[in-house]
């Protein structure tokens, strides 16, 4: 039996990378478009289970064309069982705005363990909400003799947290005859060993939104044998474009030419599909210049979406200026002395430069 296991697709999701409103729907659309081609795939490859571990969807108001577009895979796809976890991002407008609930989508509940049992696979699960966390670990009874997977949405562990979630104690999971756990709400594929018996993973958010997501980004394709149940799992990447975030040191620049150079040399392998973060840093000297709304002009050209940071601070010799008498110089200990911090030195002093130098300055 092949299922597929994958969470935090955040349908309708706002997008987090500083879009304007028309790439903002473009996005919002390809996510849906690859969730789409994941449902393709699972018909294409015989997957008799999609397994969404939490946060289908990003917020309380859901479009209707999302909403229709996930109804209809399910309902014009009757051969494969989803099964749906609500995770802390769902709410249940999705789910109320069915009137016929269709055969082949299953849900948990946060009151106890749902089982789903396909031959000797079971998949049991439950949502956080109604019942503390000892009897969420203690009620877990599963029959060492069939082939467990587990499916819960959380933090698994207390450190590192960026939304509101439960914590998944995995330590009260292990020797529970559990042999996939299958996680969602960390959005970085990750799979590890939970016991002797059994492995914990996150299968990653489906596309990534923002540049707190970059890396491959997809579902994990499970393949049971249904009689010895041996099974292998496989991450597979699907996401429709990739996020990158590159931080360069430019200390040795002088010019844009020069900060160009170094951005091309280490960009050249990236799809021009993709959405780019690049960070500067290194301490630059203070007469050298970059025109950052240059860079994102000639890199939003090249590829889907670019942003650029300057974080360089500058290397300034105090000496040098002490006792300059040149405008510049008096300029420089001007701001020196007001007890600013380094990154309002750094663009003050730059568009002061700017200025004297005859440079354009908006």
């Amino acid at each position: 039996m092949k299922i597929i296991h994958c969470s935090d697709l955040h349908l309708n999701s706002k997008m987090k990378s500083n879009l304007n409103s028309k790439k903002a729907k473009e996005r919002r659309d390809e996510i849906l478009i690859t969730y789409q081609n994941m449902v393709k795939f699972a018909v294409e490859n015989d997957v008799k289970i999609i397994l969404i571990a939490g946060d289908m969807f990003d917020q309380k108001n859901i479009s209707v064309k999302a909403k229709n577009i996930v109804k209809d895979s399910i309902i014009l796809n009757p051969n494969i069982d989803f099964i749906y976890l609500k995770g802390n991002h769902d709410e249940n407008v999705f789910l109320a705005d069915i009137e016929t609930m269709p055969q082949n989508l299953k849900l948990f509940n946060s009151s106890k363990w749902t089982k789903y049992n396909y031959g000797k696979i079971t998949i049991s699960g439950i949502e956080f909400g109604s019942i503390g966390e000892h009897e969420i670990y203690n009620s877990l009874i599963l029959n060492k003799n069939e082939f467990n997977i587990v499916t819960m949405h959380g933090q698994e562990s207390k450190y590192e947290i960026k939304d509101k979630t439960e914590i998944i104690n995995l330590q009260s999971l292990k020797n529970k005859n559990i042999d996939y756990l299958a996680l969602g709400h960390i959005h970085q594929f990750k799979q590890e060993k939970l016991d002797l018996r059994g492995t914990y993973c996150y299968s990653g958010c489906l596309e990534g939104r923002g540049f707190d997501e970059c890396g491959e980004k997809g579902f994990v394709l499970l393949d049971i044998d249904e009689q010895n149940l041996n099974y292998t799992t496989r991450f597979i990447t699907f996401a429709s474009r990739k996020l990158y975030e590159i931080n360069l040191d430019v200390s040795n620049s002088s010019t844009t030419t020069d900060v160009e150079k170094i951005i091309d040399n280490n960009v050249k392998e990236i799809e021009e599909k993709s959405l780019i973060k690049i960070v500067l840093n290194g301490k630059v000297d203070v007469n050298s210049e970059r025109d950052i709304d240059y860079l994102e002009k000639k890199y939003n050209d090249k590829f889907y979406f670019a942003k650029i940071y300057d974080k360089t601070e500058l290397l300034i010799d105090y000496m040098t200026y002490k006792n300059d008498a040149s405008l510049k110089g008096e300029f420089i200990r001007l701001v020196l002395s007001q007890n600013l911090s380094k990154e309002e030195e750094k663009q003050i002093i730059t568009l002061g430069i700017k200025a004297l130098s005859g440079e354009e300055v908006i």
